[in-house]
């Protein structure tokens, strides 16, 4: 896959899915963006995916810490969907997080592809573009 057609942005920050978007709007390699508040906004949206009604996502940028539902939370109740609908999506954790654990912790589970440190930024868009997507490094 030489692009990605469909992003998912999960973050409960509304400035930093703002500026997240403009920077992945940016790159000629990605297209539609779908942004999303919450973890379980995201579930609700991958839901509809599932059904046909929403364009499925090929890559998700998962912020770690948010209220009601985090970054670990939603990984749980994704592993709950459909595996063949999952199969395909990289998660990249996206995070402030400065704790070494957390880094650990992410890659450390399947469904994550990646941990970067915010913000994003066109260079790391493009490593993704080389890295994640024609395959999985785990």
């Amino acid at each position: 896959m030489e692009s990605v057609r469909s992003t998912l942005l999960i973050d409960d920050d509304k400035f930093t899915s703002f500026y997240n978007e403009k920077i992945v709007k940016k790159h000629n390699k990605f297209g539609e963006i779908i942004s999303v508040n919450s973890g379980k906004e995201a579930l609700e949206y991958l839901e509809l995916a599932i059904q046909g009604k929403a364009l499925k996502p090929d890559v998700i940028f998962l912020d770690i810490n948010m209220p009601a539902m985090n970054g670990w939370e939603f990984i749980e109740a994704y592993r709950k969907l459909d595996l063949e609908f999952t199969s395909s999506i990289n998660i990249i954790m996206l995070t402030t997080s400065s704790n070494p654990k957390d880094k650990e912790r992410s890659l450390a589970l399947e469904e994550i592809s990646n941990y970067i440190n915010k913000p994003l930024s066109l260079p790391i868009l493009d490593d993704i573009i080389k890295k994640l997507i024609p395959c999985k490094t785990q």
